[in-house]
């Protein structure tokens, strides 16, 4: 079946076409700037844009940055408060004209890694954070997805651990590569503590540096990276969506 994903960030809007048999993109990934503290008008219209450019007649899978509880929008930390309490496949198949499929952003990502990439095999826990403008997470045990958990906002230090281990982190405060991995190695051990994981896979933009990162952390579990880079939150949001028949 060809799907299309959508992958709501904090810094952009990703979108493409997904043979939700093999994982596979299908012609160009589409990348559109998320309008700053945009609220469901603003990127509502971004995604009916990249939708209608992609000209496909599948089910539409949205992945959301924030925890999707029975279908309603818990908290959007990077987007307008008003997103808050919405219910989100009613919001965007109103605005699409068409069903559409909702799931959070990182368990979008974390749910294509295990059907199709670093964690495809695994068994026991295996941990997603996907590195960005925040810090997503996702937990699959035995690859079943447990839901909506918001390791990201852990507190370390009295303030949010994406405040200090987030991609975004690095570049705002000009961090050298070695310093920031210390601040993620410390990140992930904290959590590491709280789930004692198998794996950890590490996605997000910054996955396409990982070699000026990934030999310098130091922690338990094994770390990999994201073997669908950043294209993972798109096509889990789409596989997502033909699995569940365009529901939920």
């Amino acid at each position: 079946m060809i799907a299309i994903g959508v992958d709501i960030g904090g810094t952009a809007v990703k979108a493409g076409c997904v043979d939700t048999r093999t994982g596979a993109l299908i012609g160009e990934r589409l990348r559109v700037d998320t309008p700053h503290r945009g609220g469901p008008d603003a990127v509502g219209e971004v995604i009916a844009g990249v939708v209608a450019q992609l000209a496909t007649p599948g089910p539409v899978g949205i992945g959301f940055p924030g925890p999707i509880f029975h279908g309603q929008i818990m908290t959007a930390p990077h987007l307008a408060q008003s997103w808050v309490g919405r219910d989100a496949p009613a919001l965007f198949s109103e605005r699409l004209g068409r069903e559409c499929t909702v799931i959070n952003d990182a368990d979008a990502a974390g749910y294509a890694e295990m059907q199709f990439g670093a964690g495809q095999g695994h068994s026991g826990s295996v941990l997603m954070l996907t590195l960005g403008t925040g810090i997503g997470s996702a937990l699959f045990v035995d690859g079943m997805l447990v839901p909506n958990l918001e390791f990201g906002h852990i507190e370390i230090d009295g303030a949010d651990a994406e405040i200090a281990a987030a991609a975004r982190a690095r570049v705002t405060e000009d961090l050298a590569w070695e310093v920031w991995a210390r601040r993620l190695s410390r990140y992930i051990a904290t959590v590491d503590r709280l789930l004692w994981v198998d794996l950890v896979i590490l996605g997000g933009e910054i996955t396409s540096e990982s070699d000026r990162f990934l030999g310098v952390l130091d922690v338990r579990p094994p770390v990999e990276i994201a073997q669908l880079r950043n294209a993972a939150g798109v096509i889990g949001a789409a596989t997502w969506a033909a699995e569940q028949g365009g529901k939920g």
